[in-house]
């Protein structure tokens, strides 16, 4: 089978893996001293390549986490999974109890383990704002018993905000959807901030390449909301269109609480029209666009297109048929070719668990955010005598940073040191109302594949 993510866990449960993983040493410490310390005594531990000498030093900023005998290892989560935008984040949620769930290689119902312990998630809403970023990244910050994060769902949650907040703490993140460039650019990127999702100057070029190539269109307008993952993709879009010809002769911008579109659309639609609309926004204003756009008379022979912050359950109920012909843009699940993994076990876990088919497009980028994360935590616990393990800030950061050709769901992972793990992505164009948080089996009408090292 091409996807595996068996591992060696306290449960003695074995298989064939990717990568081979030994149990951290148990080693006893001699006096009486306070559980951190005797962790901190330990001079072995058991890495994914081998064991390496030293105990972590938990005296220096940010320290260590100790996890006591018998408790549970705790996950945050700072997901969208409240407002408008909830199903972004519940569709990540899904994910990543559905990790927990295939720790111990089944989909049963029945967590899995790591070293031992169970995993906590401590959950926490992003509200995919900067103010909801800035709570829940606040409160998840201050319990010191976290070990790491999985999120944010929304860029605006994090760029300047819960990846400073996290950063500052020493407390590793990884997004499975927010996708701003900003976010992994030097001079702008936070330490311990990673992500599973794929950075937009990939899918901004490649929305770009199909308007050009496919579309033959030689004029855009775009339209942001004016949050900074609409925003990276309307200016990756411009550079990427223009660069091959096109022209970009306005660029909108509304608010995210706006409903009624119809003077902005109708000024667009005076001639000459352009001959796409590209509007990445969330909803609901990316669904009501396109149902607008319909009664504008002027915009008859105008594309309009959006991407992934479009692409979840709420947009076909608000957008109906008026969308029908419509394009929008994001992961191309038909290239998460884990075998058979995907469409015949972990689907069918997701339908159980939510009662539904994936109501957006990030669940597999989720659930390889949390596996990484466990593997990292596996390579640098150092267990003590009395059952319980520490788990070193820094060095938990760094083995997630290590991570190299991991076989997700979603591809192979390799971080880059400014925290990009999805480096080479397909994305796809999906023509409405085939898209795959419908039908998680629509094809896209068009596919590319593009690294970062070439794009804009």
């Amino acid at each position: 089978m091409w996807y595996s993510l068996t591992r060696r866990g306290s449960r003695g449960r074995k298989g064939s893996a990717l990568r081979h993983r030994t149990r951290f040493s148990t080693i006893a410490v001699v006096g009486i001293i306070a559980i951190i310390g005797a962790a901190c005594a330990n001079n072995s531990s058991t890495t994914n390549g081998g064991s390496t000498s030293g105990a972590p030093d938990c005296n220096t900023p940010p320290g260590c986490v100790t996890v006591a005998s018998g408790a549970p290892i705790e996950i945050g989560t700072l997901l969208a999974t409240t407002g408008a935008t909830k199903s972004l984040g519940l569709d990540s949620l899904y994910g990543v109890q559905l990790a927990v769930d295939y720790l111990d290689q089944t989909f049963d119902g029945t967590n899995g383990q790591v070293d031992g312990h169970d995993i906590k998630l401590v959950n926490e809403t992003d509200g995919c704002s900067a103010d909801g970023g800035q709570k829940g990244a606040t409160t998840l910050a201050a319990d010191p018993q976290i070990v790491g994060v999985i999120g944010t769902s929304c860029s605006s949650a994090s760029l300047g905000v819960a990846d400073t907040i996290f950063s500052n703490k020493g407390i590793t993140i990884i997004s499975p959807s927010a996708t701003n460039p900003a976010l992994t650019t030097a001079g702008t990127h936070k330490p311990y901030y990673f992500r599973t999702a794929h950075n937009d100057r990939i899918q901004a070029a490649v929305v770009a390449d199909f308007a050009i190539q496919v579309l033959k269109a030689k004029t855009a307008v775009t339209i942001h909301d004016e949050s900074p993952y609409t925003q990276g993709l309307t200016d990756g879009f411009k550079l990427n269109f223009e660069a091959q010809g096109g022209t970009v002769s306005s660029e909108e911008a509304v608010n995210s609480g706006d409903t009624d579109f119809k003077g902005l659309l109708t000024k667009i639609a005076q001639p000459p029209a352009p001959d796409v609309l590209y509007a990445p926004d969330f909803n609901p204003v990316c669904a009501l666009i396109e149902k607008q756009a319909a009664d504008v008379s002027g915009l008859a022979n105008t594309t309009i297109m959006g991407s992934d912050g479009c692409s979840d359950s709420t947009f076909i109920p608000i957008a109906g048929t008026a969308a029908n012909g419509n394009y929008l843009s994001g992961p191309d699940l038909t290239a998460f070719s884990g075998g058979d993994f995907y469409q015949n076990q972990f689907l069918p876990a997701y339908k159980k668990l939510a009662g539904s088919a994936p109501i957006s497009v990030f669940h597999a980028h989720a659930f390889d955010a949390a596996n990484i994360m466990f593997d990292a935590i596996k390579k640098v616990a150092v267990q003590g005598s009395d059952g319980s393990l520490t788990i070193s800030r820094v060095a938990l950061r760094d083995a997630v940073q290590g991570t190299s050709n991991y076989q997700g769901i979603i591809g192979t992972l390799t971080c880059t040191p400014l925290g990009d793990c999805a480096t080479s992505v397909k994305i796809g164009v999906y023509k409405i109302p085939n898209v795959p948080f419908v039908d998680p089996t629509a094809k896209p009408v068009f596919s590319e594949t593009k690294t970062l090292a070439e794009v804009k």
